[in-house]
């Protein structure tokens, strides 16, 4: 057998990264030691990113581990491996160990890894240190970098500050102008992402499937039905786009939140590719919403066949039976549930403070300040009530009595983290939180109020949306 080059293993190994089959691996890696290029650094940093895309993360760091003298590419690919495995915290934590090197060596992409890395994370304060030394190296109008930082400070709930990024840009591609197009969107400033995409295309630059994504899913968080439709329908004839699952995705959750569920139903029958579970999902949700059953019901028929051990449907369902007063159906929906062995999957949040990240979930008494805390909460709830505040107890969707559901709403983990923010952080600065699940009616109320006693704006950040309460108003437009 004659043996490979390091190029030629390297293009072995990037097959592997193809294809994601984790069983080529470790014949990739063998192959490599054997013809003792392991050594390599740019075939042990390929090694790396095969490792992690086949989503073997240890085997990964393992393989970094024992480099001995790492380059500015195997720190980068350990880097992008975590990122890509939904591993933020891990990434940053590396980024730091490399700063803090004798020898730091870092370039456009690896900037850019740790600048996805915050967006992940929601961590602000690192992303703009990241910014700092992004404009130190003079990289701020490579586009790449540039638009990493646009999409870092949007997915931190800085819109403003990724717009004042875009506009310093002198060269911006499709992906730039399709991220703030996301971004503008995902904070409910529709008018803005629509007149991002009316320059975007007076400046020459075609829109993509992409970027049509983003602004459909602007429109949907807004609730534009019209404009909505009308860029829907003019990808298609204009720009030649056809339609994909995630425009279709955007355009029945469009409808549905709107009250145009039977024409939302219409379409996902009419679609030209096979529904998925978002798809369905976002009718039981719209069927949540206007109290539509027969929708619910069809849609959650349908996601329990396509993936039958997500707690979340069966949750969703229960709750609109219980919103019916239908307790029969939610006993028979919980029976289910233990049947089959599923259990509800915990809300929780996060919030950053002083480069600490603090995790609340429902309820939780195992933070060390929580005596503090609950304390906290149940004076502020005092205030708020003397302003106006009333518990939404709609948000509780079980069958006890009302003092039950008010202790029940006072425990959420967003107004735990909240609350917890409020006390450690000093007047003028923003709290933001990142949480698992959509907030309740009740915390979207509260957070308004707060804002109109406390010198405080408060951001939330779901897996959709972001919400920026200031003054006592959100910038949802009550509209999520």
């Amino acid at each position: 057998m004659s043996p490979l080059t390091p190029r030629e293993t390297m293009v072995s190994i990037s097959k592997c990264n193809i294809v994601y089959k984790s069983g080529w691996c470790a014949q990739a890696h063998q192959q490599a030691i054997i013809f003792g290029y392991a050594s390599d650094l740019f075939v042990s940093s390929a090694l790396i990113d095969m490792y992690a895309k086949c989503r073997e993360l240890r085997d990964a760091r393992n393989m970094f581990d024992e480099i001995p003298h790492r380059n500015v590419v195997s720190w980068t690919s350990m880097i992008n491996g975590y990122v890509q495995n939904d591993c933020a915290r891990e990434a940053l934590l590396l980024f730091k160990e490399h700063v803090q090197g004798e020898i730091a060596e870092y370039d456009a992409v690896t900037l850019s890894a740790v600048l996805l890395a915050c967006a992940h994370a929601g961590a602000v304060r690192i992303g703009k240190g990241i910014h700092v030394q992004v404009m130190k190296m003079s990289l701020e109008s490579d586009v790449f970098v540039g638009t990493s930082i646009i999409n870092m400070y949007c997915k931190c709930g800085r819109v403003s500050l990724a717009r004042r990024a875009f506009d310093r840009m002198n060269f911006k591609n499709v992906k730039t102008w399709s991220a703030m197009i996301a971004g503008y969107g995902m904070h409910g400033q529709a008018r803005e992402a629509l007149e991002i995409l009316a320059e975007m295309i007076r400046h020459g630059v075609k829109p993509n499937s992409i970027s049509f994504v983003s602004v459909l899913s602007a429109c949907c968080h807004a609730g534009l039905v019209d404009e909505g439709w009308h860029w829907f329908c003019t990808m298609q004839h204009r720009f030649k786009i056809e339609p994909t699952i995630e425009h279709y995705g955007c355009m029945v959750d469009l409808l549905g939140r709107a009250g145009f569920l039977k024409k939302a139903y219409g379409l996902v029958l009419d679609m030209n590719v096979r529904p998925d579970f978002v798809i369905w999902c976002s009718l039981l949700a719209s069927g949540r919403i206007h109290r539509n059953i027969e929708i619910a019901e069809i849609s959650a028929r349908k996601l329990f066949e396509l993936d039958p051990n997500n707690s979340g449907y069966y949750t969703l369902l229960s709750n609109i039976y219980a919103d019916a007063g239908r307790w029969d159906d939610v006993k028979r929906i919980r029976i289910d549930m233990r049947k089959h062995g599923i259990a509800k999957s915990p809300g929780f949040s996060i919030i950053e403070l002083k480069g600490r990240v603090h995790v609340f979930l429902v309820g939780d008494r195992q933070h060390p300040e929580h005596e503090k805390i609950y304390a906290y909460l149940k004076e502020l709830a005092t205030k708020l009530q003397e302003i106006g505040y009333v518990p939404s107890v709609s948000s509780v969707l079980h069958d006890v009595d009302e003092e039950e559901k008010e202790i029940a709403l006072q425990i959420h983990s967003e107004k735990l983290a909240v609350v917890f923010g409020l006390m450690s952080s000093i007047p003028g600065t923003t709290i933001q939180v990142t949480k698992n699940i959509r907030t309740c009616e009740d915390c979207h109320t509260m957070f308004k109020l707060i804002t109109k006693i406390k010198d405080h704006d408060i951001v939330i950040r779901d897996p959709k949306r972001f919400h920026l309460f200031s003054k006592g108003v959100c910038s949802c437009g009550d509209y999520w």
